[in-house]
């Protein structure tokens, strides 16, 4: 454990600063597709007894009009969002009744066979809605309607405000309080490309997904039965390229040394035209919109990435703007699976453990990237995606070959310690609890959520979109009671 870590914690655990790690901040965004009675993706529209999706504060549509969001208020616990999350999904399957249900899953149901018959979400004729549904429009023009029904669980975290002020610890010369709060973010930020590996590796439930969502596209998949692809040590294939086929993001790597230099690079991209998309138009042949821009990004929040910094817009900002004027407020992370075991798709548990994780990635040490540590841990992230649970699978550790599980055991001994301290502000050992568990799938990748699905795959003799299927028939119910 670093010096900077060991004094953080020793100062975060102490009597006058022990109950600080009470005040986090906690908000959970969860994609679920609808789908009808035969598990296929639902045709209909929003329905107008969820409210309306482009003003309803807590239940939206994401890309596609089928791919319900259900967003949770700001909760000092876990657990709170969490409920609050049941509840949701709980008032949305009652309101879908019994011709439809939520596809609790990440990988898609089945699909059209015919890409264009995916209904894109509609916003209504306002000037705000029609913004929404024409960039939406552009993301099935540049990447295929298909990824538009990719599901996954977005986690919002925040450390209180009072926090950041006694880490200073005489540094930060220059810089005033939300300079700081900025540059603190931003070592979160680096901290969490380098051990982002090790979430996918512990959460990762996506290793295997229908036939029909390729829709005769090329792959590099195995065939697990006639109907469902899969690749045998993958944790997330929801996190790999699989859905991605364009690579114009590839070569966009926005810079994490700052914030201010985060944000040149977002505006770069959202600023420079594509030649792909300048050759197809801003609109099609008949004069529609089909598209916001022919740039990079046609807005900043096309950027794939898995973790960001976020500061709440106020009406008619743009994010990029938020930040820009008022600094980073919280962080949003992207890359979580859902669980298809689990109702919530994700639990307590699990959110304790990212707590921990996040706590872990603020406190630590974090200096600048080189290009040869951006780049391997690029590399780092996409072999957990796809290969994590091969036996002594090699990781890049500062220029040397390392195994996955050596170096995932010495990660959670030091996230252990910053669950101490949040244990130690709630007066319960829940969060040891929960690094506790994930010390168990370390040391037996059976135990981790995609290998129970390849085993229920497997045991069931069902293929992918029977298992799941069968899963969210069993948590409607659950929800309907």
């Amino acid at each position: 454990m670093s010096e900077q870590l060991s004094r953080r914690l020793a100062l975060l655990a102490s009597a006058e600063h022990r109950e600080l790690l009470r005040h986090c901040r906690h908000g959970i965004e969860k994609e679920s597709l609808r789908v009808d009675a035969e598990g296929r993706l639902a045709m209909t529209p929003h329905p107008a007894s969820l409210g309306s999706a482009l003003t309803h504060p807590h239940i939206t549509t994401d890309y596609s009009e089928a791919l319900l969001e259900f967003i949770t208020s700001p909760a000092e616990s876990p657990a709170a969002a969490l409920d609050e999350l049941d509840q949701l999904q709980r008032f949305a399957q009652q309101c879908l009744g019994q011709d439809e249900y939520l596809w609790n899953n990440s990988m898609p149901c089945l699909l059209p066979e015919a890409d264009n018959d995916i209904p894109i979400a509609e916003y209504g004729s306002s000037h705000i809605g029609q913004l929404k549904h024409i960039y939406r429009r552009g993301l099935a023009l540049r990447y295929g309607k298909s990824m538009q029904c990719i599901a996954g669980i977005h986690y919002n975290f925040s450390l209180p405000e009072a926090l950041w002020p006694l880490l200073r610890e005489g540094r930060a010369e220059g810089m005033d309080e939300r300079q700081w709060q900025d540059a603190c973010y931003m070592g979160l930020l680096r901290n969490f490309r380098r051990y982002s590996w090790l979430l996918m590796y512990l959460f990762g439930a996506s290793p295997a997904v229908a036939r029909n969502f390729l829709h005769g596209r090329s792959h590099n998949l195995d065939e697990l039965d006639a109907d469902s692809l899969y690749l045998p040590w993958a944790t997330s294939l929801r996190m790999s390229d699989l859905g991605y086929q364009n690579n114009t993001q590839s070569g966009l790597t926005p810079c994490y040394d700052s914030l201010d230099s985060y944000l040149e690079s977002l505006r770069k991209a959202v600023s420079t035209p594509w030649p792909e998309y300048a050759a197809a138009g801003t609109h099609n042949a008949e004069g529609e919109w089909q598209q916001l821009s022919t740039n990079v990004l046609q807005i900043e929040n096309e950027y794939y990435s898995t973790i960001r910094p976020k500061r709440v817009a106020e009406s008619g900002e743009r994010p990029i703007q938020a930040l820009g004027a008022r600094g980073v407020q919280y962080v949003e992370v992207r890359c979580i699976d859902i669980n298809p075991f689990h109702p919530r798709g994700i639990d307590r548990q699990q959110a304790r453990f990212i707590d921990a994780f996040l706590l872990f990635c603020a406190l630590q040490d974090s200096p600048l990237f080189t290009r040869e540590e951006c780049l391997a841990c690029a590399s780092n992230f996409a072999l957990s995606v796809r290969e994590g649970r091969r036996p002594w699978l090699m990781l890049d550790y500062h220029g040397y070959e390392r195994p996955l599980k050596d170096w995932g055991l010495e990660l959670l001994g030091e996230i252990e310690r910053c669950a101490a301290v949040f244990d130690r502000a709630h007066g319960n050992d829940l969060y040891r609890q929960a690094v506790g568990a994930q010390r168990r799938r370390m040391l037996d990748a059976n135990l981790t959520p995609s290998a129970r699905v390849l085993q229920a795959l497997r045991e069931q003799r069902n293929g992918f979109f029977r298992f799941a299927r069968r899963q969210a028939e069993m948590q409607a119910g659950w929800l309907r009671q």
